[in-house]
């Protein structure tokens, strides 16, 4: 059974609805909404808890549905998945926490590396170092992401983390896509550069004319 992104199927009604199809319904059931949240409450959660660290994570995902919430009117509805839309805004609140984030990843980076391997911490790289082995990489990894300016760690982690594409990475952050492309080419040669010429990441590729 094929269906379209956005749309979850399941036991009910609403899991054969749409993203924008459960937001639409919201403007005039407001209680409709938590249909998305179900959804997507999880994913956006993991998101945050990465960037940010465990701590600020139940907030941050919090803050995210309650923007949502308020902002659900100017959603645009032809788009049935409201993952980007969902995953900017939390990005955006991110952003109020740049200086907390490199502190995290440096702090992580220097860890020593069977800190970083006994499941104590959420691995960093675990998603970006895919193709890396040696935990001292990670830890170089950890470190030269702090190091990234935040538009283009922005990119890097929409792709990584977020599990969108370039068109989604767009719409979340509200920027063309050839931007896109350009910030993650800019912040993987970064990170090649500072792992010696080694290129961690596993992001799946697309073509120029997707």
């Amino acid at each position: 059974m094929t269906v379209e992104p956005g749309v979850r199927v399941g036991q009910d009604s609403d899991a054969l609805t749409s993203d924008a199809s459960v937001i639409e319904r919201s403007w005039e059931k407001p209680e409709a909404f938590a249909v998305l949240f179900d959804r997507h409450a999880d994913s956006v959660h993991r998101y945050a808890a990465r960037r940010l660290g465990t701590e600020v994570a139940e907030d941050l995902m919090a803050e995210t549905f309650t923007t949502a919430f308020q902002q659900r009117f100017r959603y645009n509805t032809e788009l049935a998945d409201a993952r980007p839309w969902l995953f900017g805004i939390a990005t955006n609140l991110i952003g109020r926490h740049r200086r907390a984030e490199a502190r995290r990843l440096k702090a992580i980076g220097r860890l020593p590396s069977a800190a970083r391997a006994d499941g104590s911490e959420d691995p960093v790289a675990d998603r970006v170092a895919a193709r890396v082995s040696a935990q001292a990489v990670r830890g170089e990894l950890a470190l030269a992401m702090a190091r990234l300016p935040a538009r283009h760690r922005d990119v890097l982690l929409l792709v990584a983390w977020a599990d969108l594409g370039y068109e989604e990475v767009a719409r979340a952050l509200e920027v063309p896509v050839g931007t896109v492309r350009s910030r993650l080419h800019r912040a993987r040669r970064k990170l090649r550069d500072a792992l010696g010429g080694s290129d961690p990441t596993a992001f799946r590729e697309e073509s120029d004319d997707e």
